[in-house]
């Protein structure tokens, strides 16, 4: 038996025609295809994604190779649909509306929440820590909120947007904010406070139900984890588990402090807000917002202070030398939106941009 929290990742993707680049309405096909191989594809809210989930790990090494194969499963069952798979934040290029998947509940939330709910193909990383209880994810949850902004520049995947370059890093996070569950988590005194909160929000329609708690770290309402949302989906399997290894070493951590009775400082929602919009601006090549010191750093600067935060939870499980190295090698070959921006600056062409997150996405699988 693991003395140390298990961890699970959800990767949601996009499909898009091979030769327009514009999103494929085509997810059923593309499920019915990888189910073939034993693969079980998620239909997100448009008909133009899909979403794998891994099973419970103990490891970094365990989780590349159920993401890698996850990734290569559904590439080839995007293939033998006629359609080609992305790891991307925001589709690079769009068509008129994005068909809403034909179910009971996602007709439901488009009825209600209009142009928010059809102009998506919004692709993100969710990452789940077991926990002892509900009580322990909420007082997680609230220790977690600082670290949200660093971890939205790393994985940041979303610079071409609309056949142009959005001037921001992570696009998504700007328009993920719009939903009125989305964005960063409020803090809670306890379980009940949270359930009050997300009872308030369904009474009031902004809300269909808990289903529909977007905020960026919350206790899942399937298993018996914290889950971290507030990532674009990364470009490649080893951002992904970067990301991972991180979050758990963080959870850990949180609980370790909460334990110990450690202070809690609670963030001022416009500092975070400040952070967030920082972040998804410059991602990971510029500044981030310094919330200890109330000013701006190089974003690769906080992201190694932040490590040496949770270096002891790293040792523990073993993952200290894999998180420096990666984090280095993520720097020094860039991520998702640093290579999105390479590619359109080459020509300016949307195709070089599809082209390069399409290798990213099965690089290594």
């Amino acid at each position: 038996m693991t003395s140390h929290p298990t961890f699970g990742v959800e990767e949601e993707f996009l499909l898009i025609d091979p030769h327009s680049g514009a999103p494929l309405p085509v997810n059923r096909l593309v499920a019915e295809q990888a189910e073939r191989s034993g693969v079980d594809l998620q239909l997100e809210l448009t008909s133009c994604q899909v979403e794998t989930a891994t099973e419970v790990c103990d490891s970094p090494t365990q989780l590349s190779g159920q993401l890698r194969r996850l990734r290569r499963v559904a590439a080839d069952a995007a293939d033998a649909a006629g359609a080609r798979l992305l790891a991307v934040g925001l589709p690079p290029t769009l068509p008129e509306h994005f068909p809403v998947t034909d179910t009971p509940r996602y007709r439901q939330i488009a009825s209600r929440f209009g142009m928010i709910a059809r102009e998506q193909g919004i692709s993100g990383c969710h990452v789940h820590v077991a926990v002892p209880d509900r009580d322990a994810a909420i007082r997680v949850s609230n220790r977690l909120r600082p670290w949200l902004p660093l971890l939205l520049g790393l994985t940041a995947n979303s610079a071409i947007y609309r056949n142009a370059d959005s001037g921001y890093a992570s696009w998504r996070h700007i328009l993920w904010s719009r939903w009125p569950s989305a964005g960063p988590t409020p803090y809670f005194a306890s379980a009940d406070d949270y359930d009050g909160a997300v009872q308030m929000m369904v009474e009031s329609g902004a809300m269909l139900d808990d289903g529909m708690v977007y905020w960026d770290v919350r206790p899942s309402a399937n298993f018996p984890t914290v889950e971290v949302r507030v990532a674009d989906v990364p470009a490649t399997v080893a951002e992904t588990v970067l990301l991972a290894a991180l979050i758990r070493a963080a959870v850990m951590t949180a609980l370790d402090e909460d334990e110990r009775g450690t202070p809690l400082v609670q963030w001022d929602t416009h500092a975070l807000n400040a952070a967030y919009w920082r972040s998804a601006h410059d991602g990971l090549a510029g500044e981030a917002v310094d919330l200890g010191g109330h000013g701006c750093a190089p974003a690769i600067d906080l992201l190694r202070s932040s490590v040496d935060h949770i270096t002891p939870a790293l040792r523990t499980v073993g993952d200290h030398g894999f998180v420096a190295d990666e984090l280095e090698r993520v720097y020094r070959s860039g991520n998702g939106a640093m290579r999105q921006q390479g590619a359109w600056r080459r020509r300016g062409e949307v195709a070089d941009v599809l082209d390069e997150a399409a290798v990213a996405t099965v690089e290594g699988c």
